[in-house]
């Protein structure tokens, strides 16, 4: 006998009770049900308050609130999560064959609970600003055609995905080393899920993938919201896109013609041939669109013209008041001197696209056309740029032929050393716009530097996102909210340090008018003041511009120092190269008598097309899935269940964009 308590060997030979409680919370049985519950509980909550899935909400018709669409939803997003979650711990399970089944558990709690929501987290936050609408053509949009412009745009946002991923995988390193100290590494390991029970409730669910979206019901649209659906769907699509069109036999857009690539959604329709190529509207039957102006001179001795853009300006700035002052005073001086005209459409609802469109004045301009910056040269102006964005960027002055004829060019890139902010990407270069007020004065600040007219283009960059940067003074926010504090739930913070940012582009106006004066050329000179495009302000649950058609995304302002009695509401932005022309060869300006029409994404493979004006105020034809949306009332149809007037607006729309393509195809 060594002296020690017979009992000794038995009592070290009982588990911890932490160990046993933690071997019961990990046994397979258990773990997988609860996390897959858990996991699908929080997609589906998230997704009812993102997008009102079962309970309906502002212009979404296609809730999935009857009997037969729930049942329809529940089988195939059960058969998602069912198929996607015995997958994952097949491959806990067998990676874990040597290990004793809590690891199985634990690395399938991770992998299928953690990556899961992580993945909802990102994806909500991301449509929180910029809708589901949003694509990889709509993020190179954002960064004026580049890509790596886009990402460096959302830099910090991407930094703390990043961080937020390695902090999770760090977690997961802790957590692991922490349960194999507690829990050894004896024990049977996990039984793995046999292969053909796997491949059956993959084959299942791709016989549902196949079926519930030909049904055409809410119960198609409201899966392809799902992670999981969604992503196998489009993967499905790209594996049974035969004939290379970017169209398979899964998702909402079924290609009919899988091994014709002349015959798909989106196909160029070929009018008068008795084919539906493109599967809307029936047969193109061309119908007219605006003509642009062909290049014109004016006399040398004309007015001087300037033109101010301020980003992202919505057209409800004119009479916008906020603790019952006016949010942009010098603007309505102005509208109210001559005329001030809401709305003004832009086409494509993007910044480079929008500035082409109204120095050129068509809806797809290219090198070479016709601007005012070319006419007005020829005509002997003199050309001025004083811009606090960079003018490369999208090849805005490439297209317009900007640098090419001014005679001063000062932009965002030129000023570099100036900018507001840290940000990288071309596309975020800031500069205040009383840095541009002094580069006036420097060029154009003595009476002899008005020898002959001259042509200048501001633009007035505050206004867009994130809505503030030093020296922007504190009018109607106090203090602006920081780009990282900017948050649905903070809305009418957001309003506020929005409409702050408008103000001070507003007082820059104010300044630049009394300078005109001063110089003795205000009554010498047509002010044309626009936004580029409009903004949604989390008003529908988005924060941003040219994500959807909508009159907060897309709609601005004109105000101008000139009566104009020949033009009237609704304009398009593209419309402003002809009011100038028409004043400086004293023609009456009038508006071309279309409809304005407007797209997402390139004109030739849009998202959404959409046209204002309409009996139903503005009609939008989401391509992408098939879905058709009226202003008036607000509600949302699939396009193949439109009858009557709704059809007719539809089909409407999609002669407008067939018949602009075929004008662009033909030039």
């Amino acid at each position: 006998m060594d002296g020690r308590p017979e009992t000794t060997t038995t009592e070290t030979t009982q588990p911890h009770p932490l160990r046993r409680a933690l071997a019961r919370l990990l046994r397979p049985a258990w773990i997988v049900p609860v996390v897959t519950l858990a996991v699908s509980a929080a997609e589906l909550a998230i997704a009812d308050r993102k997008y009102g899935l079962f309970t309906g909400g502002f212009g979404q018709a296609n809730a999935v609130d009857t009997p037969g669409e729930i049942l329809l939803f529940a089988l195939g997003y059960g058969a998602a999560q069912l198929t996607l979650a015995l997958t994952a711990y097949a491959l806990c399970a067998w990676l874990n064959r040597r290990r004793p089944a809590w690891a199985a558990s634990f690395h399938f709690a991770f992998l299928f609970g953690g990556v899961n929501l992580g993945a909802l987290i990102a994806s909500y936050q991301l449509h929180s600003y910029f809708s589901d609408a949003v694509d990889y053509a709509l993020l190179k949009q954002l960064g004026g055609g580049s890509f790596r412009d886009a990402l460096l745009f959302g830099k910090n946002e991407i930094l703390v995905g990043i961080a937020a991923a390695l902090g999770f995988c760090l977690v997961w390193w802790v957590l692991w080393r922490l349960a194999k100290r507690l829990l050894g590494s004896e024990g049977a390991p996990a039984a793995v899920p046999r292969g053909r029970r796997v491949a059956g409730a993959w084959l299942a669910w791709l016989v549902l993938l196949a079926a519930i979206p030909r049904t055409g019901g809410d119960a198609a649209l409201g899966l392809e919201r799902m992670l999981g659906w969604g992503t196998a769907d489009k993967l499905a699509a790209m594996a049974t896109d035969f004939d290379g069109d970017g169209y398979g036999l899964f998702g909402l857009r079924i290609d009919s013609h899988p091994f014709d690539a002349s015959r798909h959604p989106l196909a160029l329709d070929i009018p008068g041939n008795g084919i539906d190529e493109d599967e809307y509207g029936g047969d193109l039957k061309l119908v007219p669109i605006p003509r642009p102006r062909p290049f014109t001179l004016v006399p040398a001795q004309g007015p001087n013209v300037v033109m101010v853009v301020m980003e992202s300006t919505r057209g409800d700035v004119l009479g916008k008041r906020i603790d019952g002052r006016p949010v942009a005073p010098n603007i309505e001086a102005i509208a109210a001197q001559g005329a001030g005209i809401v709305p003004s459409y832009s086409h494509v609802g993007f910044t480079t696209a929008s500035l082409k469109a109204i120095f050129a004045g068509r809806l797809d301009a290219r090198p070479g056309d016709p601007s005012l910056f070319s006419e007005l040269k020829k005509s002997g102006y003199g050309v001025n740029v004083f811009s606090g964005q960079p003018e490369d960027f999208g090849d805005i002055s490439a297209t317009v032929g900007m640098r090419r004829n001014a005679d001063r060019f000062v932009d965002a890139e030129v000023l570099r050393d100036k900018r507001a902010s840290a940000f990288a990407a071309q596309g975020s270069l800031l500069v205040d716009e009383n840095v541009l007020l002094a580069e006036f004065d420097r060029y154009l600040g003595k009476p002899a530097d008005w020898a002959r007219p001259q042509f200048i283009y501001f633009n007035f960059q505050s206004p867009h996102f994130p809505y503030d940067h030093p020296g922007v003074e504190h009018r109607f926010a106090h203090p602006p909210l920081a780009r990282a504090a900017i948050s649905a739930e903070r809305r009418g913070e957001v309003e506020r340090t929005y409409w702050n940012a408008v103000a001070h582009s507003d007082a820059a106006l104010g300044a630049l008018v009394a300078r005109l004066k001063a110089l003795g050329q205000w009554d010498n000179t047509i002010l044309l003041v626009s936004g580029d495009h409009g903004e949604s302000l989390f008003e529908d649950g988005f924060l941003g511009h040219g994500h959807i058609i909508n009159h907060r995304q897309f709609a601005t302002f004109l105000a101008i120092n000139r009566p104009l009695p020949g033009v009237t509401p609704p304009l398009v932005i593209s419309d402003y190269r002809g009011i100038v022309l028409d004043l400086l060869t004293h023609r009456a300006p009038q508006r071309d008598p279309f409809q304005p029409f407007m797209h997402i994404g390139e004109l030739d493979e849009p998202a959404i097309i959409g046209m204002a004006g309409t009996p139903f105020g503005i009609v939008s034809l989401r391509l992408d899935r098939g879905e058709t949306c009226f202003a008036q009332p607000a509600h949302c149809r699939r396009y193949a269940s439109l009858t009557g007037a709704e059809k007719q607006a539809a089909d409407a729309l999609v002669a407008r964009w067939g018949s602009e393509r075929w004008a662009a195809r033909r030039r």
